[in-house]
């Protein structure tokens, strides 16, 4: 039978999000990739119950996620759950998502009244819970009344089905009236989960974090390590078939070999720091307080454990900092 480790809480940072009641790790595990029904059960657990030993409480899903059944991530972090974490259910803050398709209906994808409230109940009943405690929603509809998808969020927490309320991939201004709508339904808005990295910082380009900070409210950061780029693996090249998510495009603007140059640039503040460069770039995004979280995905226990040494040095010198600026200008 599992047991947690007793020095569980002494390994990362905790923040709290705004003046929100709502705390996270400054490193959040997500099951995006690699965490579906093919992959192996036994090793994908090992992971999890790694992560909760070592200060990651946070867990990210969507009802999208897993290959090749779409759905399957949440089923997969279902069975761990039941057979180990469930004695810990009230430290856990397990997130979900509706959004992005689920199958050919209209009523499997964006934002209609119908289809959060039925999406809701599926995921929790693949993770085999009576609640979660942020449920996103996946991204902005650009045909459905911003009012219709706010009333079901409101109604999703009514009902006990979720604690918190979060969107994702919303930009600034469709934050700012998804927040002042979820505040006229008294509904929990908690944070906005963006793409954001060293080499794509948007977020503060566009207004995004700005607006977030006039709300007293916080960012989670997905994609923190660009697909993989801001990892010592491409330092010496990258291949012309390098699987870019669709959020990330925008960083080969200027060609790979100028990317690759960044990189090694980078690195070699990274060593100076005694930090591998996937270390730095997590901690450059937790440099700002209203960056609550950081999302990882990875199926090694080494990449996990190095990720979340990343957390014990935070501190960057005014000098580190002018010089990775000017490098990523």
């Amino acid at each position: 039978m599992y047991t947690a480790a007793d020095d569980r809480y002494e390994q990362l940072p905790i923040r709290r999000v705004g003046d929100t009641g709502l705390q996270l790790p400054v490193i959040t595990l997500g099951l995006w990739r690699h965490y579906g029904s093919e992959d192996p059960f036994e090793d994908r657990e090992k992971i999890i119950l790694s992560a909760f030993d070592h200060g990651i409480f946070s867990f990210d899903i969507a009802n999208n996620y897993g290959k090749p059944e779409l759905g399957s991530a949440e089923k997969l972090f279902g069975r761990v759950y039941q057979n180990n974490l469930k004695p810990y259910r009230d430290e856990l803050v397990v997130t979900t998502k509706t959004g992005f398709e689920m199958g050919p209906s209209p009523y499997q994808h964006f934002n209609s009244r119908k289809n959060i409230l039925q999406s809701i109940d599926h995921s929790l009943e693949r993770l085999q819970m009576d609640y979660v405690d942020i449920f996103y929603s996946h991204r902005p509809d650009p045909e459905t009344d911003p009012e219709e998808t706010a009333q079901a969020l409101a109604q999703v927490v009514q009902s006990g089905k979720a604690l918190y309320i979060g969107i994702s991939n919303y930009d600034a201004e469709q934050t700012d009236t998804m927040i002042a709508m979820l505040k006229d339904y008294h509904v929990p808005f908690v944070v906005n989960q963006a793409s954001y990295n060293m080499l794509r910082p948007a977020v503060y380009e566009d207004g995004l974090m700005d607006t977030l900070k006039q709300h007293n409210r916080s960012l989670v950061a997905y994609g923190p390590l660009s697909e993989g780029l801001l990892t010592d693996r491409y330092l010496g090249g990258i291949p012309a078939d390098f699987p870019i998510h669709w959020s990330n495009t925008d960083i080969f603007k200027n060609g790979k070999d100028a990317v690759v140059q960044k990189l090694n640039q980078l690195n070699t503040i990274a060593r100076e720091r005694n930090q591998t460069l996937a270390q730095m770039a997590l901690t450059w995004l937790l440099r700002d307080q209203s960056v609550a979280s950081v999302i990882i995905g990875t199926t090694s226990e080494r990449n996990l454990l190095s990720n979340i040494e990343a957390g014990q040095n935070l501190a960057f010198s005014s000098d580190e900092e002018r010089k990775i600026k000017h490098i990523l200008k």
